[in-house]
This record gives structure tokens, C-alpha cells and sequence, in this order.
């Protein structure tokens, strides 16, 4: 498996530059999968008023593979590039999407990157959730706003096209990085030039990171976040913290996401107070892990359905168990709720048992 592993890139490789081997001796290959029986109750066709029957299925979570690799180009200078792309193998003729997929430049001054890259924002978040890229993951269940989901050039999408990124290098403990995405010319109104900027710094246990992002709207168009991990092995304590200045309420919430009701959310440009937070733990001895976690997003102002005031307000939990069988495939199994705060709306109950390998 090793040497195929090595072996396939290379060739694929060798291929597009015409057997240029020294060209290629970094392409790795790498993968993910993630499939997961899902049952959740209401299902995800239910509305207000409408259909509460509940659905048992098979999901497939960002499984995804592609390449990435580098080239020396001497004077401590390297090429870089990734090519992700993410599939379903649950389900036929859903095709492939892009995923992060970018051409840079490493060097000891910093990397940067040009392409589809995924936010400062998002790549915090996902530091903090043990369970990241599983059926369950926080920013599915609302644990984490809308701001860590989906892809585009407005500003509010986790993933940011037509984006140029810049990561500092690591001193004394702290980084920094920062995006910004050129405008749409090619779309009707599309003037604005969203961007963002974060820090960390890790050490002695502790991971801290603040971030602030715009999506250049006008208006209510901001968020920002604060958060971290402390803890060692498997023992650990995690927290985040999103204050929403219009950018939250601009994405929708978790709540509007299961229950397929577009409107659930602020008029763009208008709105803000979707404030949304989390605090979680884990716990393990040997090869498993137990992870629970609990949070809240605020109602966010201007919210409307058909015309009518709405409390987007929700409260979120889960409970998770892992068992790791070897270091790149494991199997869980878990439970989590959604309960939203608007009357009429159901909490949103989800069992799942899945396994996930990297590769």
C-alpha cells in the first residue's frame, strides 16, 4: 500500500510534466472517508407545519481525495500546490466538487497561496473540533456558525474563491494569517472585496486564536471570533466564542440548514446579534475517546419567514464516542440535538454510527 501510495502520484505526475522525476518526487496522494448510518428525526424534508417523519440514511461527509506537493526552487524558496476534490460514496451521479485547491509560494518569510483556500476563520474553528469532517462535526449541528460551511466569494462561505491567502511563519509560539478575496466583476453588483485576519499562538498545552472578517457589504457585514483548546493527549477542554456585526446573520444558521427553510435568516446587509458559541471536552484512555460538547447561537435581528418575525435563537449538544483501530481509520458513535427556540419548530435529534480513514 505504501508503495502505491508513492508510486501513483508519481506516475500521474510524470504524466503531466513529461517525465520530468525531479520535477514530481514531492506529489503525494492523500484522501479521506468518512461514511456514517445517519438517523435523525425529523427528517431533513421537514418544514414548519409540515412532513415530521424520520429519515435513516447513509452519509458520506466531505469524503474527498486529491494531490499536493512542492518543489525546491532553491534560497530556502518552494513551489506549493493542492488539488482536493470531494465526492459521495453513498450516492451515484452527485459528480465531484472543488475543495481547497490552490498554487503558492513557501518560503522562511511565509506561504502564499492563490486559488480556492479555505478562511483563517474556518481553519481555526476546525482546529477545536475533535470530530471535525464526521457527520456530527460542530458546524453541522450548530456548535459553530454558518461561517465555518459552504464556499464562494461573498465573505460568509468557510471556503473562499478567488482568494489570495498569506500564513506568517511560526515565532516564539504565534502566527498569523490573512485573505482577501478580488471581487466579482462578472456577477450583477458584485463590487465588494470580502476579507479576513487571525492570530494563534500554542504552547505549554494551550492553543488561543482570535480572527475578524468582512464580508465589504456595507452595512451590518462583520464578525469575529475568539477561542482555543488547553489540555494533553486526550484530555482536553475546548471553546469558541463568535461575535456576529451581520456577517453570522448574512450566512443563515444551523436551523434554517436541516430544515430547508431559505428565509430563516436576515435579509442580507441587514441584521446582526446571531452571536454564537461552544464550550466541549474530551476524555480517553487507551484507543478511545469520549467527546461532549454544548452551545447556543443568539437570535439574530431582522429575521423573517414569509414576511413574519421569527426567533432564530437554537441551543445545541452532542455526545461522541471514538475508537481508533489503527492511526488513519476510526469508528464512532454518537448522539446530538438542535433545539430551536422559535415556536413550532421541532428539536432536531440525530443517532449515528460511522467510520472514517484517512489516507
Amino acid at each position: 500500500m505504501n508503495m502505491t501510495k508513492k508510486i501513483l502520484p508519481a506516475m500521474i505526475g510524470a504524466a503531466l510534466v513529461g517525465g520530468m522525476t525531479n520535477a514530481v518526487a514531492d506529489v503525494t496522494a492523500m484522501g479521506h472517508i468518512d461514511t456514517a448510518v445517519l438517523y435523525q428525526d425529523p427528517g431533513v424534508d421537514f418544514t414548519p407545519n409540515g412532513d415530521d417523519d424520520s429519515t435513516t440514511n447513509l452519509v458520506c461527509t466531505t469524503c474527498s481525495f486529491g494531490f499536493k506537493g512542492s518543489e525546491d526552487l532553491g534560497n530556502g524558496l518552494k513551489a506549493i500546490f493542492l488539488i482536493d476534490f470531494q465526492y459521495d460514496t453513498t450516492e451515484r451521479n452527485k459528480g465531484l466538487t472543488d475543495r481547497d485547491q490552490w498554487l503558492g509560494l513557501d518560503s522562511n518569510f511565509g506561504k502564499l497561496r492563490v486559488g480556492t483556500i479555505s478562511t483563517v476563520y474556518k481553519s481555526h474553528g476546525a482546529m477545536i473540533d475533535p470530530i471535525y469532517r464526521t457527520v456530527v462535526q460542530g458546524r453541522d449541528i450548530g456548535l459553530q456558525s454558518n461561517l465555518h460551511n459552504g464556499a464562494g466569494d461573498e465573505g460568509w462561505k468557510g471556503r473562499s474563491t478567488n482568494t489570495f491567502r498569506y500564513d506568517s511563519p511560526t515565532i516564539a509560539g504565534f502566527s498569523a494569517g490573512a485573505h482577501y478575496v478580488l471581487q466579482d466583476d462578472t456577477a450583477a453588483g458584485g463590487t465588494n472585496s470580502p476579507w479576513g485576519i487571525g492570530g494563534q499562538w500554542q504552547g505549554g498545552g494551550f492553543l488561543v486564536f482570535a480572527d475578524y472578517l468582512t464580508t465589504d457589504t456595507g452595512g451590518d457585514d462583520d464578525a469575529w471570533a475568539v477561542g482555543g483548546r488547553f489540555g494533553f493527549d486526550k484530555f482536553a477542554v475546548f471553546g469558541q466564542y463568535e461575535g456576529d456585526m451581520g456577517a453570522i446573520s448574512q450566512s443563515g444558521n444551523a436551523v434554517s440548514n436541516q430544515f430547508g427553510i431559505p428565509r430563516l435568516q436576515t435579509t442580507l446587509g441587514k441584521g446582526d446579534g446571531a452571536d454564537t458559541w461552544f464550550v466541549g471536552a474530551t476524555a480517553g484512555f487507551g484507543n478511545n475517546l469520549i467527546y461532549a460538547a454544548y452551545g447556543q447561537q443568539d437570535d439574530s435581528s431582522d429575521s423573517v419567514i414569509d414576511g413574519s418575525d421569527v426567533d432564530t435563537g437554537y441551543d445545541s449538544w452532542e455526545v461522541v464516542g471514538v475508537h481508533s483501530m489503527s492511526k488513519r481509520t476510526k469508528i464512532y458513535a454518537g448522539f446530538a440535538q438542535l433545539g430551536a427556540d422559535e415556536g413550532g419548530i421541532e428539536d432536531i435529534d440525530w443517532w449515528t454510527l460511522g467510520m472514517k480513514h484517512t489516507f
